[in-house]
């Protein structure tokens, strides 16, 4: 319960901050873009199953690799990709959390 919690607060809450404190005047844009990032989630349909609670997503699937998470890093240190960058570093951050709390 806690877990799911914390894995969703992550997911939903911290990309509103963010984009709030960071870019306020087209807030609403930087949002939209960080909400998008779960998209990356559709590596999860390469595994078997598709879902296992028990599964930690970091450099399991090839979207959650940690050639993909420098890779998003990259993506925040220029202006024109930094706020997807953001949302996909945040994405990362409450899977590595989940992981954490399994």
């Amino acid at each position: 319960m806690i877990q799911n919690i914390v894995h969703y607060g992550i997911h939903f809450v911290v990309p509103i901050a963010v984009a709030l404190i960071c870019y306020r005047e087209h807030w609403k844009v930087a949002v939209i873009i960080m909400l998008s990032a779960i998209v990356i989630d559709i590596d999860h349909i390469l595994a078997n199953p598709i879902f296992d609670p028990t599964r930690c997503s970091i450099n399991f699937h090839p979207l959650h690799s940690y050639y993909a998470i420098g890779f998003y890093i990259v993506l925040t240190l220029i202006k024109k990709t930094r706020i997807i960058g953001f949302g996909l570093l945040i994405h990362m951050l409450a899977d590595w959390v989940d992981c954490l709390l399994m």
